[in-house]
């Protein structure tokens, strides 16, 4: 057996003693916690889940913005190369389309009645709504 050193005194007090059995515990609890946390299997799969998703948004963002710059480009390149009676005959058939809607919208502000116009969004949904079950109904007609 080894015997201490003889400048290191052998004898400790009580207190010291308790002292370090206090700071062993509080290391061992951190151990064992540690541990527990890695054993958690179903709480690291979901903090996994998380961080994943979130890679995911933040790429489909960032694609998302590559997609629209491309479009962008694409569009002043097509632009760039459309020949000048094309670009004259759509810009009058876009001046036409906006015309032939404020028209639209005169008409429906002149003959529609004040409580169809008060609802317009209400009976558009229903309209809507009527038009997707006729359209289901008729394919599982075809069936």
């Amino acid at each position: 057996m080894t015997q201490p050193p003889h400048d290191e005194p052998t004898a400790r007090s009580q207190g010291e003693l308790r002292e370090q059995v206090e700071h062993t515990r509080h290391e061992l609890g951190d151990t064992v916690q540690a541990l527990a946390d890695r054993a958690d299997v179903k709480t690291r799969a979901r903090e996994k889940a998380v961080a994943v998703r979130e890679q995911a948004g933040a790429k489909a963002q960032e694609w998302s913005g590559q997609a629209r710059a491309k479009a962008v480009q694409v569009a002043h390149t097509v632009e760039e190369k459309l020949p000048e009676p094309v670009k004259q005959k759509g810009a009058a058939a876009a001046q036409g389309a906006k015309e032939k809607a404020a028209q639209a919208e005169q008409v429906w502000q002149d003959k529609a009645p004040q409580q169809v116009r008060d609802h317009r969004a209400a009976l558009l949904a229903g309209a809507g709504v009527v038009l997707v079950a006729c359209l289901l109904i008729r394919r599982r007609g075809n069936r």
